[in-house]
Formats: C-alpha cells, structure tokens, sequence
C-alpha cells in the first residue's frame, strides 16, 4: 500500500494504484477544487517559462482530466 500527504489539507491517502484514486494527488474532489481556485486567484504561479517536453505533459494531463471528467458525466447521465 502507497500513501501520499493531500497537499491541501495534509490528510493521508492510501492507495494501491493511482486509478483508485480519482481526486489524486488531492484526497477529494473539494481540495481539488481549493486547489482550483487558488491557480484562479494568482495564489499560485509558475516561477519560470515551461520546456517544451513540460508543455505537452500538462496538455497531456488536461486531456486526461477531460477525458475522465466526460466519462464521469456520461456514466451519471445511464442512471
């Protein structure tokens, strides 16, 4: 078993695998979304222009996170 420390409220999240965990590395979708919020608010910002290789990484994770935020609607939507 894998633990890791929510970086917003600092509780444990245990996990096997990292698709056990939908909200990772948040333990819940509300400190994703605090998380969210403070990207929005200029509380956080990146110190230095991204690479080109880290570019297509974060486009790569927003492509997944729509993917699996339009799964998530479609699998509400069958009940």
């Amino acid at each position: 078993m894998r633990t890791a420390a929510c970086p917003i409220c600092k509780k444990t999240i245990r996990f096997e695998r990292l698709s056990d965990q939908p909200f990772f590395p948040f333990c819940s979708e509300r400190c994703k979304l605090v998380d969210l919020g403070r990207w929005i608010d200029g509380s956080y910002t990146i110190s230095r222009e991204l690479n080109e290789e880290e570019l297509e990484m974060v486009e790569e994770l927003i492509e997944e996170q729509v993917r699996r935020m339009e799964e998530s609607e479609y699998d509400r939507s069958e009940d």
